[in-house]
């Protein structure tokens, strides 16, 4: 989310509630018409939530208000292990804001009851909904404001873009990636939370009329309600793979060390509260497998190794490598996760050429209604779920075949409607 920082007033005009929708394109007229910075909450920086006795009274506060409940969480990702919410941010209309910490607080089901049937404004709710419901916060209904932005074609739809052309206001960028982990919070970042939820239900009503007027409402209703079908997300098959640099690795022994040490990495990182990056980098760990130390002296040559810290942990970290490296040939891991679907695109014309002229005209094509509805093509359906129609289509490759397939495959039936024709026409292709 994007910040701010002082004064809400600039020559002396209070900031107006109502929504101000601006051509998102219209360069000549932004700067004509510069936007107004939004520097400090318009009812004034409210306290920390932090006692059970203030949590009851905002909750009710939120209980007797109206319409739509903005909300907002803030993580300390890069600092400290998962992604728990260490702020929530909760602004409705006659409750005012609320900055709610979750940490004195093990149980805030009270706003939970307050706001249960309440539609909930956020923006890319996909990153907060999972840390909202480990505290036991979870929506009936949503509107994102970052999703609803990318279905109505705009240009830019990060917060601070999406407010400055549709309504007019700056946020100036501030505290998003700090550790909110932090105690006490610093006041202005404080204030920066307070603003992320100031305007996000004028934005809401601002794309809802956008929505409305190109016919999508519907498509969007069908995407909310997608994100909050989806549940939790599940825990990822082999997490280990996602480190960065993995693809270096070409043997599974090589494999077979990393996963060790990213197990050995996890496991101090779980224990310390501390993000795994800070206790061993990726870059580390992969160039700690190519170089297959012989001893612990060998990899304390090793930049990162030669720090202070990991010099320390050198036994620990040997021990990781070691394991792995003397796995037995059945306990090493594939190349590729079983099931982890179609090879990298690039290879497609060697190893299916026929595969490869499919996704062609099924991209040409989506491109081509990309362009027509103005919906960026991901959105108009998930690209791996294009890619696996198109590696391996139904037989007989017909349309109701394919209509299974994409409803197999979560695609809403928006998308089905607007894409089944062409990807069927790609499917019987070669």
């Amino acid at each position: 989310m994007q910040p701010t920082d002082e004064n809400r007033r600039e020559g002396g005009r209070q900031l107006s509630t109502e929504p101000s929708p601006r051509p998102a394109t219209d360069d000549a007229a932004a700067e004509e018409n510069p936007a107004t910075p939004l520097l400090a909450p318009r009812d004034g920086l409210p306290p920390v939530i932090e006692t059970s006795t203030q949590l009851v009274e905002y909750a009710q506060a939120l209980r007797e208000g109206s319409g739509a409940v903005a909300v907002d969480a803030e993580r300390a990702s890069g600092y400290r292990y998962g992604q728990k919410a260490y702020l929530v941010q909760l602004r409705r209309e006659g409750a005012g804001t609320g900055l709610l910490d979750p940490v004195p607080l093990p149980d805030v089901s009270v706003i939970q009851d307050a706001i249960r049937d309440v539609e909930w404004v956020l923006h890319a709710a996909n990153q907060d909904l999972p840390c909202l419901a480990e505290i036991g916060l979870v929506p009936s209904r949503i509107f994102d404001t970052e999703l609803a932005a990318r279905l109505a074609g705009l240009p830019r739809v990060g917060l601070g873009a999406v407010v400055e052309s549709l309504l007019g206001y700056s946020l100036v960028k501030g505290h998003s990636a700090a550790d909110w982990s932090t105690r006490p919070l610093p006041e202005e970042w404080l204030v920066y939370a307070a603003l992320d939820v100031e305007v996000l239900v004028d934005l809401r009503d601002a794309l809802a009329e956008i929505l409305e007027a190109q016919g999508k409402t519907e498509w969007a209703r069908q995407e909310f309600e997608a994100i909050l079908g989806a549940g939790p997300p599940a825990p990822k098959a082999d997490p280990w793979r996602r480190t960065s640099g993995v693809h270096g690795l070409r043997s599974r022994r090589q494999l077979g060390m990393l996963r060790s040490l990213w197990e050995a990495r996890d496991q101090l990182a779980r224990r310390r509260d501390v993000a795994p990056g800070r206790v061993l980098p990726d870059s580390a760990m992969v160039s700690a497998v190519q170089a297959d130390p012989k001893n612990e002296g060998a990899l304390l040559e090793l930049p990162v190794f030669r720090g202070r810290a990991n010099r320390r942990l050198v036994a620990h970290w040997f021990q990781a490598l070691a394991r792995g490296k003397a796995l037995p040939e059945e306990e090493l891991p594939p190349q590729s996760r079983p099931g982890e679907g179609p090879p990298p695109v690039n290879r497609w014309a060697d190893r299916d050429p026929a595969a490869a002229t499919r996704l062609q005209v099924a991209r040409a094509g989506l491109a081509e209604l990309s362009e027509k509805h103005t919906v960026p093509v991901e959105n108009l359906l998930s690209p791996d779920l294009v890619r696996r129609l198109m590696w391996s289509p139904p037989s007989p490759p017909g349309r109701d075949a394919v209509v299974d397939a994409l409803r197999a495959g979560g695609a809403r039936e928006w998308q089905v409607e607007l894409t089944a024709d062409v990807l069927t026409d790609a499917a019987t292709r070669a």
